[in-house]
């Protein structure tokens, strides 16, 4: 199960291992003997199985691991939370009274009190929400509640306890980055006034007059009359973090994005943090793949492995938002061409001359998984090219192939998968969104080194060569079109219009 995996840790030593000290040990098990008494519900599903002994009681008081976990419920606006929903100030009285004098039943009652906290605070984190649309392919990658005793289950794994709440191990790494990107933004450039700046003018540096004060005003700076350096510099790194080329003058599009005002910017990372939080945490192996940066990345053993660029939809035909299993890699793939390039590309080129044979393609009677083979002659390219008939046309593996020399696929009725390719030029642009929909691989050897742990080489020339993953590997196409970037936040075009924020 995905979600299980999400939470899990590594599997070491429990956090609440034992102590050595027989009176150590005697009082916690005072402590033990109370939270049998007062966990009920689903919460006994975890304390059970280990005698009842406590998570967040070392040495006969509330560990640090209750503050770390005070501290996040505090800071859960940031996740879109309300932190009055998780008690704060109960949690905070009911340690102050453990804490007191070491009594087992006020010990116990802040026990049970923090792990139902903690195992609610959990689940809001990684309940998807509502206005986030993505397609789940298999019911392995199906966003699922967890139990609260898989939630303490794995916290209880983690060799810190305290470290995995401050860290929010449960989370993907890229939620995590876009949810300290927020606050980052906040304090940089989210406390400055939203006043209005004429967009109908272009300023520059050595530029004085009437709308220079605003711009300075705009931007936090001292009062002035004169675009002087200082400005120039706040200008450039206003640009730099909104997506726009760092000029230092403020033309039509910096103008623009400066109008929209803070809030804007705010709710646009509070969208893409809601698309994150669709990912997986960082211990299940996955890819993923966003579609307006055009990058990819893929995580194993609760770190980032590796990142690549890569090549993805247009606005016409882009890439959906979506998450399934891949399960093999295809080695000498064919191209199947999709209808409407057929149409509008090959049936043209046949018209004008050109054949199958050297185009490289060979025409098929349908789209059966053993279709005959059609003779040039058997097409009638002018009813294809007119759109009143359809044929089935696919590129044979080659040097020239638009698969290049492999395709790592999870299977879907769209016809998207990962694959090589060779128009490597691609890779240099900074948009690279040029594929009608399938995503290609800057260095797809890498990642198929990844997947399988070996170097993929077909036994032959034959052509579909099909490699089974011994483990299937998840993959989610998402669309962030606010990236983190060092200790900030990046936005991006929005390439596909489905920000759906005006501005």
């Amino acid at each position: 199960m995905i979600v299980l995996a999400a939470l899990a840790a590594p599997a070491v030593q429990a956090a609440a291992a034992q102590p050595a000290s027989p009176v150590a040990t005697a009082a916690r098990s005072s402590v033990a003997a109370e939270v049998r008494a007062q966990a009920g519900g689903r919460l006994r599903d975890f304390y059970a199985p280990r005698g009842y002994w406590p998570l967040w009681i070392e040495k006969d008081r509330v560990g640090p691991q209750a503050d770390a976990l005070l501290a996040l419920i505090e800071g859960s606006e940031a996740d879109g939370l309300r932190p009055r929903d998780y008690d704060p100030r109960g949690l905070g009285r009911l340690i102050e009274e453990a804490n007191a004098g070491s009594d087992p039943k006020a010990l116990a009652r802040a026990e049970v009190a923090l792990s139902r906290t903690f195992a609610d605070l959990v689940t809001d984190m990684r309940r998807p929400s509502r206005t986030v649309r993505i397609r789940y392919l298999d019911p392995e990658v199906e966003p699922k509640t967890p139990e609260p005793s898989e939630i303490l289950r794995s916290a209880a794994l983690a060799p810190s306890l305290a470290e995995y709440i401050a860290t929010v191990g449960w989370m993907d790494p890229l939620y995590m980055r876009l949810r300290h990107a927020r606050a980052v933004y906040r304090e940089d450039w989210g406390s400055l006034p939203a006043v209005a700046v004429p967009g109908n003018v272009r300023l520059r540096p050595g530029m004085k007059g009437d709308l220079v004060p605003v711009l300075r005003h705009r931007l936090g700076l001292s009062d002035g009359v004169a675009y002087d350096k200082a400005l120039a510099a706040r200008v450039k790194a206003f640009q730099t973090a909104h997506g726009l080329k760092a000029d230092g003058i403020a033309g039509a599009q910096t103008l623009a994005a400066l109008n929209r005002g803070p809030s804007w910017y705010e709710r646009k990372i509070a969208l893409n943090q809601e698309r994150a939080r669709l990912l997986p945490g960082p211990w299940v192996k996955h890819v993923v793949v966003d579609a307006a940066s055009a990058r990819l990345w893929y995580y194993d053993g609760g770190a980032l492995d590796g990142t690549m660029k890569v090549v993805v939809g247009t606005k016409e035909t882009q890439t959906p938002m979506m998450a399934g299993m891949v399960r093999y890699a295809t080695l000498n793939p064919y191209w199947n061409i999709p209808p409407d390039l057929v149409q509008n590309k090959v049936a043209p080129r046949i018209l004008g001359g050109a054949s199958l044979t050297r185009l490289n393609y060979e025409a098929l009677s349908d789209w059966s998984a053993n279709p005959q083979p059609l003779a040039q002659s058997q097409v009638d390219w002018n009813a294809v090219a007119a759109g009143q008939q359809e044929v089935r046309i696919r590129q044979l593996p080659g040097g020239s192939n638009a698969m290049g020399k492999v395709k790592f696929m999870f299977p879907n009725d769209l016809g998207i998968y990962l694959h090589d390719t060779p128009q490597r030029e691609l890779f240099a642009r900074s948009a690279r969104q040029f594929s009608n929909g399938c995503v290609r691989l800057e260095d797809a050897q890498r990642l198929g080194q990844w997947f399988f742990g070996k170097t993929l080489k077909p036994d032959s020339d034959a052509p579909e060569q099909h490699v089974p993953l011994p483990q299937p590997v998840p993959v989610y196409l998402t669309y962030l079109t606010v990236v983190p970037v060092g200790d900030g936040v990046q936005f991006l075009p929005d390439v596909y219009d489905r920000d759906g924020m005006d501005g």
